[in-house]
């Protein structure tokens, strides 16, 4: 299970394991005060992607297509957070200030549809002995 909480939630047992996501780190918020077992920043959208949206040069939309295409050309930036979500919970700790419309929940659908890809039998299944005149 992937899910998304802001870095000024407290963090709960039921986290799981807790990446920071973000490029930077949370301006007010000292290092040993947020519980994370790992930062990310590489996953992160480009700076200035980030900008971009932030300045409103793009919308949600736009700025979704971008940065999945950031993420295909760079799978080494987010291939290691697959073995996490698929075992236990993975919360991935982001500052944005909306909580729906942000890199880490964009992050955690890329993820999901990777495991789903990449989860079942790599070929179909073969019917050819239930058709041997075939």
């Amino acid at each position: 299970m992937i899910q998304c909480k802001s870095s000024g939630e407290p963090a709960t047992p039921e986290d799981g394991r807790r990446i920071l996501v973000d490029r930077l780190w949370p301006q007010d918020c000292p290092k040993d005060s947020l519980r994370l077992d790992d930062w990310s920043p590489d996953v992160a959208p480009s700076v200035d992607l980030q900008n971009a949206f932030d300045t409103g040069a793009l919308d949600f939309t736009r700025y979704s297509a971008a940065y999945r295409l950031e993420l295909t050309a760079q799978p080494a930036h987010w291939w290691a957070l697959l073995p996490s979500a698929e075992t236990v919970t993975l919360t991935l700790v982001f500052t944005a200030k909306d909580p729906l419309q942000n890199h880490a929940v964009l992050l955690a659908q890329w993820l999901e549809d990777e495991i789903d890809r990449y989860g079942g039998s790599s070929s179909p299944a073969c019917y050819r002995d239930e058709f041997p005149d075939y």
